[in-house]
């Protein structure tokens, strides 16, 4: 593929960074409009043509999560019908991850809904970071291309010399222990899990049960693939430190930040969070 029969568009979550790869690649940015109807529609434009081209959509389903969604499934379906070669749809942060099975009866499985909707708009192939789930990728029957932030993330606490054997890195569940012990390999740094329990009645909550690993006296760095409302971070973080950390540190690769994530991370003993190579400082840094 050369860059001539190549095409980036952008659509409403994130055309800045979109900006920003076609200026590092060294094409331009396709273009094309978004708009909505009064009452909500989305209409999509193509304003150049694309047939024959390998054509790329970079778009999170960041919030507004079904906003961006359908922005996506309606330009894939323009895409196929003005004869694009193939249709690859970048999309950083998955939304409905978290949805990626049936913890109790009567539940969708809504992460594979979303699966089976790109797939029959026409997608030919998905890029994303961090997948809430490793096995979503079982979900399609198209190629997958899953990335990971760790490495960026390593780099991050590598600049600032934390590595070693004074810092743990922490998984504040277990579900996260894969991630968690990559972070380590670069770190050169032991790791520590946070045995958790979710309510099943009650959205974004959870209970700290136990720790299991050396933390006292260690700087924790606790990495998960996103903070939405900062809940089990912050609870994993007040644990830590009451069970001894030196200092807590949080990382994560999508910082959804919702609701009353901000308060929560003020409010916790968590020093700093580093979000793909950079942090958010709470108040205890700025002062």
């Amino acid at each position: 593929m050369s860059f001539s029969d190549l095409k980036l568009f952008a659509l409403s979550s994130n055309r800045e960074l979109a900006e920003r790869v076609a200026q590092e690649i060294g094409i331009e940015l396709g273009k094309s409009t978004v708009r909505q109807f009064s009452d909500g529609e989305i209409q999509v434009n193509i304003e150049e043509s694309i047939r024959g081209k390998h054509v790329f959509i970079l778009q999170s389903t960041s919030s507004p999560v079904n906003d961006n969604l359908l922005e996506i499934l309606i330009m894939v379906d323009a895409l196929k019908r003005a004869s694009a070669e193939s249709v690859n749809v970048v999309m950083p942060y998955y939304g409905y991850a978290r949805q990626d099975r049936k913890a109790r009866a009567r539940e969708p499985i809504t992460s594979k809904l979303v699966a089976n909707m790109l797939e029959v708009a026409g997608v030919d192939r998905l890029l994303t970071i961090d997948l809430h789930a490793a096995q979503i990728q079982g979900f399609f029957d198209i190629p997958v291309d899953h990335l990971m932030g760790a490495p960026l993330i390593a780099d991050y606490f590598e600049r600032r010399g934390m590595v070693g054997s004074d810092y743990v890195v922490v998984s504040p569940d277990h579900g996260g222990v894969t991630r968690a012990r990559k972070l380590a390999e670069f770190l050169k740094t032991p790791i520590a899990i946070i045995d958790k329990r979710r309510s099943v009645d009650k959205m974004n909550t959870s209970e700290v049960m136990n720790i299991i690993g050396k933390v006292e006296g260690k700087t924790c760095i606790l990495i998960d693939d996103m903070i939405d409302t900062a809940g089990t971070i912050c609870h994993a973080a007040d644990a830590l430190a009451e069970a001894g950390a030196v200092e807590v540190y949080a990382s994560c690769t999508h910082p959804v930040l919702s609701g009353p994530a901000m308060d929560n991370i003020q409010k916790s003993a968590i020093k700093k969070i580093g979000c793909f190579g950079y942090y958010l400082p709470t108040r205890r840094a700025i002062d």
